[in-house]
């Protein structure tokens, strides 16, 4: 095989969580630019709905609340009237709550799990029983840096996130071992400093976001195209002997 064919996305069909905005949207954009047929999700319609205009021709959305299980329910019921299979899965949607640590409220604790780690994994189950009839996928979750690594409250006052993001960390290996028999493939993406809204109390302060890139070698935050590349090798058959692996994408941030 070519190794554009390697990376030939034609034919596939994708569903991005968390799809409207963000690193999420950009993913979805490299994904259908691979020629996969991209489903973008999350909580607010509209945002999918203008994300789809702008990935182009054939982009859906749908509207699912992953902090609700009865929510992501009717969501696959959707799925399943909209999509014959899903081929790949990326589990991108997730929310932070800040909060200082003796006083982060365990609403606030439950919040961030329910998305970021069960929501997570109710919809991977039920998307991995189709890939495993259809004969294999890809599930590609996104964690973050984060998960592996501690932060003073000054900086990020939200325990809760790190934490669940290491907890994917180690699904993502688990479902990696326990889904390579029906020939699904499961990896993630942990990102570093990207602008994103998550991140805008370093976005909109420059005092902030020049003391974060010093911890950053290659001393920028990541763009708009910097996802791209890495998502459509992990979602391609140019990644098919790679399984339980997580790919961080942070300037060099862990390498410190």
């Amino acid at each position: 095989m070519k190794t554009s064919e390697l990376f030939d996305l034609r034919g596939k069909i994708a569903l991005v969580t968390g799809g409207g905005r963000g690193i999420g949207l950009d993913m979805a954009v490299g994904l259908a630019e691979a020629g996969a047929s991209v489903i973008v999700a999350s909580r607010k319609l509209e945002n999918c709905e203008a994300a789809a205009t702008e990935i182009g021709e054939g982009t859906r959305a749908l509207a699912v609340d992953l902090s609700k299980p009865a929510s992501i329910e009717a969501f696959c019921t959707e799925l399943e009237a909209m999509a014959p299979r899903i081929d790949i899965l990326v589990n991108n949607a997730g929310v932070t709550w800040g909060a200082p640590v003796l006083d982060y409220p365990m609403e606030a604790w439950d919040r961030v799990y329910n998305v970021n780690v069960r929501g997570l994994w109710q919809l991977s189950q039920f998307v991995a029983r189709g890939m495993k009839a259809a004969g294999g996928g890809n599930i590609v979750n996104i964690t973050s840096v984060g998960g592996y690594r501690g932060a003073p409250d000054g900086a990020q006052p939200a325990i809760a996130y790190n934490s669940s993001k290491g907890a994917v960390i180690t699904l993502t290996k688990d479902m990696a071992v326990k889904f390579a028999p029906f020939g699904i493939r499961v990896n993630a993406i942990a990102p570093g400093p990207f602008l994103t809204d998550m991140m805008r109390h370093v976005r909109d302060n420059e005092a902030a976001k020049r003391f974060m890139l010093q911890a950053v070698p290659l001393a920028r935050t990541g763009e708009r195209d910097d996802l791209k590349g890495v998502i459509v090798f992990l979602a391609s058959e140019a990644s098919a002997y790679v399984t339980g692996q997580i790919l961080a994408v942070d300037g060099g941030l862990l390498a410190c």
